[in-house]
Parts: structure tokens; sequence; C-alpha cells
């Protein structure tokens, strides 16, 4: 008799599995799909959307359509609580859906109440990242009415300098007046090498970005910044890039967390306490591991999921993912370049960027769905 199949999140390391849906359904299971949006934007890419290198449509994955044409049920909500126990999931909507095994892919967030008490329109957390989206629109329309725009990037890692460069492009390419000002914390990209740090700054403060380092954001208020030393500094738009966290989703349903809070989920991927119960991502924390959280490691958890949720299935033997001590990153830095750097190899031009968008188009062709190229982005103006 076929079992009950839950998929939470369309995120990076789901879609395997989602692509393979029809695997499932063959072998007489039901699927359901839980997501709070139709569509899940891949954070690689995010900021060239921003600056508009990339349409919405080209770094999004039509979760939807991508369940529901290889026959699973798609349903729009957000999981609000977990009985692990009853084996319930419940639903902001009010929803109650019942599984025999269910996988989160539910991303992070970053804790705007952490600095903003009152969050306002001007505001931008990183993640989602259809945030992306919305802040251009409000820069687009900034710019046609002549205005100049005092912008704060919160947060010294790879989003912060990223969203950096990449406003710097969306100026630069709509002939916008803006003044950016990064603040990296107490170190700009303190986990890289000196050279990519050099090389970074270099690209940033020339053209016109103030890096501000050895001091900590207080607060986000009333059109203003606040650092830890009482520094103050007016501005019109901040993005948040700050410390991402998982959701308190497991925490508040009982459910066994990692040290930052997401589902500790051993070897397997699979809930230490519920063995029912998997997840991916940036959701969960992975037994023995303190892992940074970067995409890479979801998208190399996906097959693993993939096979580990049949086995868990139909029985057998469930693979162990191991992650790598290495991997790679290039950031985009909204010229046509990019920086390129893995361990200790470190450069810059404009092969770095090109190598970069290859492998993002490339990520991107393998799981978006017959048909999603040609939707048009609905707001996407240039």
């Amino acid at each position: 008799m076929g079992k009950h199949l839950v998929f939470v999140g369309g995120g990076h390391a789901h879609l395997t599995s989602l692509k393979l849906l029809s695997n499932f359904r063959k072998l007489g299971h039901q699927v359901t799909v839980i997501s709070s949006s139709p569509y899940h934007y891949y954070s690689g890419m995010g900021p060239g959307m921003l600056s508009g290198i990339y349409q919405p449509r080209e770094v999004r994955f039509h979760v939807k359509k991508l369940a529901e044409e290889r026959g699973a049920a798609f349903i729009k909500g957000t999981a609000v609580k977990i009985d692990p126990r009853e084996h319930f999931i419940f639903l902001d909507t009010g929803e109650k859906v019942p599984y025999d095994v269910v996988s989160f892919n539910i991303g992070s967030e970053v804790p705007v109440e952490s600095l903003a008490k009152t969050p306002a329109g001007n505001l931008f957390p990183v993640k989602p990242v259809i945030n992306l989206l919305t802040a251009r629109r409000s820069i687009l329309e900034a710019i046609r009415n002549n205005r100049m725009l005092r912008f704060v990037v919160v947060g010294g890692g790879p989003a912060g300098v990223e969203i950096s460069a990449n406003l710097l492009g969306l100026l630069r390419e709509n002939r916008g007046r803006g003044e950016i000002t990064l603040i990296g914390g107490k170190r700009l990209l303190a986990d890289a090498p000196e050279k990519a740090r050099r090389l970074v700054r270099e690209s940033l403060t020339c053209r016109g970005v103030t890096i501000i380092e050895g001091s900590r954001v207080k607060a986000v208020e009333k059109g203003q910044v606040t650092l830890s030393d009482g520094k103050r500094f007016d501005m019109d738009l901040a993005f948040l890039a700050i410390g991402i966290q998982p959701s308190s989703l497991f925490r508040d349903s009982g459910i066994p967390t990692g040290a930052d809070g997401g589902m500790l989920v051993n070897a397997r991927l699979q809930s230490v306490a519920h063995p029912d119960i998997f997840g991916g991502g940036d959701c969960i924390s992975l037994e023995g591991h303190s892992l940074a959280k970067v995409g890479v490691y979801a998208v190399r958890e996906n097959p693993v999921l993939y096979h580990n949720l049949l086995a868990a299935l139909e029985g057998g033997k469930m693979d162990v993912f191991a992650p790598q001590k290495k991997f790679l990153l290039i950031f985009n830095m909204g010229n046509g370049k990019g920086i390129f750097w893995k361990g200790n190899w470190v450069w810059e031009g404009r092969l770095a960027f090109l190598l970069k968008n290859y492998i993002d188009r490339k990520f991107m062709r393998t799981f978006q769905v017959s048909g999603e190229l040609d939707e048009q982005s609905e707001g996407f103006a240039q």
C-alpha cells in the first residue's frame, strides 16, 4: 500500500526529488508539495536580478508546475507547527496535512526584528530572494523621479558584497544617483583569504562604495542606521544581509535542533529523533559539523535526499552526505567581472563572472520546467 510523502519547501535541496516525483508516484505513493509561493528563486543569481543582469524568470523554479506536471498535489502555505508523534503538519492557512515521510527545505531568514523594532518598507532582508525584486522596483521608481538615494548594506559576508556590487550596476545601467555604505561588521569577509578581501575592497571602493569595519549595526530605524559605537548614518534604503538563521519551526515543535536552531539531522539527512523526518539546506544542522549557510551544500544534498526518501518509503540502505571541506565561491561584482575563491586560490576578471554565469545557468536549466523562460516577468522594468 502506498504511503504519503510530503515536501515542505521547494528549495535547492529538494530539486532532484521534485524533478523525479513521477518515480515516487509510479511506486504507488501519494506526494504533496507545500510551499509559500509557486516559485522558488535561486539565491546564487539574486544579486544579478537586482542589477538587471537576469530577469526574474531566469532565476526561479516553477515549483507548483514542477509538482503538478508529475502527479503531485501542490498546497500554497507555510508550515507553522509539526506534530511528529501524530504525523501532522499544520499550516498558516489552517490546514492540517498528514504524512508518512516528510522532508523540509524551507531555507533561512534574516532576523529583522533584532535590528528594526518597526520594520518599514525601505528595509529589504536578502532572504527571501524575492525581496531583491521588490527593492529593484522601488529603486527604479526613485531613479525615474530623479531622486538621490542613500543606501546602507548591513553585513560583510558574501551576500553583502554582492548586493553592494550589484547596486552599483543597477545605478550605472539606469543612470541613477546614489551613495552606498557597506557596514562590514568586525571585518569584511572575515573567513576569506587576504587576497580575496583586498580584491573585493578595491573593486567596491574604486567605484565609490564606503566600507566600514570594526563596528556592528545596533539598530535600523526611522531612516537612520545606528552603529554599536554610536555613529549614525542617514539612509533611504537598507539591505539586511546579516546572520541568516533557520526558522523556529523545529524548536517550537519540540524537534531536536542544533546550536543555530536548524533541525538536527544525521549523515542520512534524517532527524536524530524522528526517522521519518528529513531535511536539507539552510534549515538543518548536520550532526558533528558546523556548515556555512551556502547553497553549495544544499545542491550536493540533492541526490542523497532523493535516494534516502525512496529508501524510507520502500526500504533499503540509505546514502550518507559527506560535506566537502572546500567549496567554490565566485562573487558577481556587478560590472561584468567576478572574484573567484576556492581555498587559497583567488583571482579576479571577466572570465570568473563568465564561469559563474555558466555554472548558474546550467544549474537552472537542469531543474526549470518546460515553458518557464517563456513566461513574462511582471513588473521587471529595465
